[in-house]
């Protein structure tokens, strides 16, 4: 792959993974990505939500952190395996999917986004300074436009010091809350009780809206998919599988710490301050200045206030890392990664500073709920063209989700939506209360945007289905040629770019023809060349995938070589091996890579064991919805 198509260029695949040895080595190996983007669950802009959900309603609301948690981590299964698998990042995956009128404006709005996070994290780190040392908020956030910088030269040694770096703050938040939980001593029975579904008033669905929408970020989408690009794998089928198996094990163990990080938050402060009747704390300032009269110990403060600091600088890390991934992906425009990263905080240092500036330093509370907010308007542009792009056969081949997974990931997406939309429609509600009998300033600026966004999510939404439909209508039209002016109706198209080339072997002296013929039309810089062989040995057809001829290990090491050979060439490629009935085995693999072109060797004779070549091809042709290409090599 070329640099101009690398996601995060200069940390693209530096991390080896071991192709064997203990298993737990390669999860180390693995582990990292996923950490990175826990911190992202576990922001500033969370500790608010997880504040008021904990303060006014005690335990009832931590069954919905769970659910978003077990949410996020099979969004988060997602962009790995687009990552992993297409080795493009959803930016990069969108900008080949959608036009240019449609990119921009999501873009834009992932822009918006990471800009949104990245102030909560400018406003939580700032809160931390002045709880701490006592610096002004402003002047606190002064200081977070540097920070970032410091703490971002350390990707100049390797991602595997940023993670660590991010690790010791994540184990600092973790340690903090323990403090803070055994402190608190908190009801363990209305704990479990806490995990049963149920809202208690109108107030707690704007809570849990609010908790849902702090936790699916949806800078984290764009930052995953490329994050699990810093790891070099092998990419034959086997080690991909692996691959994904290891990512999806270090998500489900880094957003379960980020789960009980947010829990540990929302019980602290259903332990301290509800049960003591403060059931109006959602200020961070509030519940640091409550803590130490309340448990009567001076450490509970301090580590509150070490632990916000923590959050927000691991944060904005990641945030920054998500701008640069999502300009060099939607624009395919790179400039200096610290430059990048320097634009990024600026944006939402300004909007800090002018709030605190005109509306005083009790302002923080407001915007931080605001942040959210913004997130949640781009939540859905990210989530839905997710689920289509692993849905993809032509992009994923055998990766791509089956039935059951795109069923429930269209489940979280509804929900995702519709609960987020709410949330919009609750803060626009409050927006024009508060504006005294004059709402027309808000319907101006809300009105076209909310009309603008729909078009958009409506297109996003059936791009794939209007594709299908287009496609339907060319392919049953009349080509039109026998016309009264004899002038043909049908139009000439550029030769069609391949993306998943399947090549069938039968080890037989026309392996270099074939794959030279896979190489010419391999034109398009994403296509995998699929090598497929079927062993028919006695011993295979009658113990199928459990034999172990010695056929079956000479033909795998074969085809491992001739997989060497195509990507020493520059070309991506795989091998898979069949056992048994040579033409239905043949045709489960071409569905399962999802190929879009198959290939076969034909000698000219006849035969009913011939695999490739003769009439037999024809059986093949009709089991598969590919184009088949017969190639005439010479018989053997």
């Amino acid at each position: 792959m070329s640099e101009e198509h690398r996601s995060l260029a200069e940390v693209h695949e530096s991390v080896e993974v071991p192709r064997g040895g203990p298993g737990w080595k390669r999860w180390w190996a693995v582990a990292g990505p996923a950490l990175l983007v826990a911190v992202g669950y576990m922001d500033p802009g969370n500790w608010a939500t997880d504040l008021a959900g904990g303060s006014r309603y005690n335990y009832a609301l931590i069954w919905v952190l769970l659910m978003s948690n077990m949410m996020a981590v099979l969004l988060q299964s997602f962009c790995a395996r687009l990552g992993i698998v297409s080795r493009r990042d959803l930016a990069q995956a969108c900008r080949e999917t959608y036009p240019a009128a449609v990119n921009i404006p999501l873009y834009l709005l992932a822009e918006v986004a990471i800009t949104a996070t990245d102030l909560a994290e400018v406003i939580g780190s700032a809160i931390a300074f002045n709880l701490l040392f006592g610096i002004p908020l402003l002047w606190g956030v002064v200081i977070t436009t540097f920070d970032v910088l410091l703490l971002l030269m350390l990707s100049s040694f390797g991602i595997r010091k940023l993670e660590a770096l991010v690790l010791s703050f994540v184990g600092t938040i973790g340690i903090a809350f323990v403090i803070e939980v055994v402190l608190a001593r908190p009801d363990w029975h209305g704990l479990v009780q806490g995990f049963i579904p149920s809202l208690p008033d109108s107030g707690a669905l704007y809570i849990a809206i609010g908790i849902l929408g702090a936790t699916v970020m949806p800078h984290n989408l764009y930052l995953h998919s490329s994050l699990v690009q810093t790891r070099r794998f092998g990419r034959s089928p086997r080690e991909l599988r692996q691959a994904l198996r290891l990512n999806n094990l270090d998500s489900a163990v880094a957003l379960n710490l980020a789960f009980l990080v947010n829990a540990a938050i929302l019980v602290m402060a259903a332990a301290v301050f509800f049960r003591t009747g403060h059931n109006e704390v959602a200020e961070i300032q509030d519940a640091h200045r409550l803590l130490e009269p309340i448990l009567g110990a001076a450490i509970a403060p301090v580590a509150f206030a070490v632990a916000l600091l923590a959050s927000g600088q691991s944060s904005t890390i990641t945030g920054t890392l998500a701008g640069q991934i999502v300009m060099e992906g939607y624009l395919n425009f790179r400039i200096r990664p610290w430059l990048r990263r320097l634009i990024t905080r600026l944006l939402a240092v300004i909007p800090a500073l002018g709030t605190i500036l005109y509306f005083g330093d009790g302002s923080t509370g407001s915007l931080l709920v605001l942040s959210q907010v913004v997130l949640s308007l781009q939540l859905p542009f990210a989530v839905i063209p997710l689920i289509h792009l692993v849905s993809d056969r032509n992009r994923m081949g055998v990766f791509a989700i089956g039935r059951w997974l795109r069923s429930l990931a269209w489940i979280v997406a509804t929900i995702i939506v519709g609960l987020n939309v709410q949330l919009v429609v609750m803060e626009v509600r409050s927006w024009i209360a508060g504006t005294r009998g004059n709402p027309w300033l808000i319907w101006l600026l809300v009105a076209p945007l909310a009309a603008a966004s729909a078009v958009l999510l409506a297109y996003v939404s059936f791009k794939p289905l209007i594709d299908r439909l287009r496609a339907v209508r060319r392919a049953g039209a009349p080509v039109g040629v026998h016309t009264t002016s004899e002038t043909p109706s049908f139009t000439i198209r550029p030769a069609r770019e391949y993306r998943n080339i399947a090549v069938a072997l039968d080890f037989g002296g026309s392996e270099e023809r074939l794959l030279n013929e896979a190489a010419h039309l391999a034109q398009h810089d994403d296509c995998v060349i699929h090598l497929l062989h079927v062993v028919e040995s006695p011993v295979a057809r009658a113990m199928g995938r459990n034999a172990a001829d010695h056929e079956i290990e000479a033909d795998s090491k074969r085809l491992q070589t001739l997989v060497e050979v195509l990507e020493t060439a520059g070309y991506p490629a795989s091998w898979e091996l069949g056992v048994g009935d040579p033409v239905p085995e043949l045709a489960r693999m071409v569905d399962e890579t999802g190929a879009d072109l198959v290939i076969l060797g034909a000698h000219g004779h006849r035969g009913l064991s011939d695999l490739v070549h003769g009439t037999t091809a024809d059986a093949l042709r009709h089991r598969i919805s590919a184009t088949v290409l017969i190639v005439p090599v010479s018989a053997p």
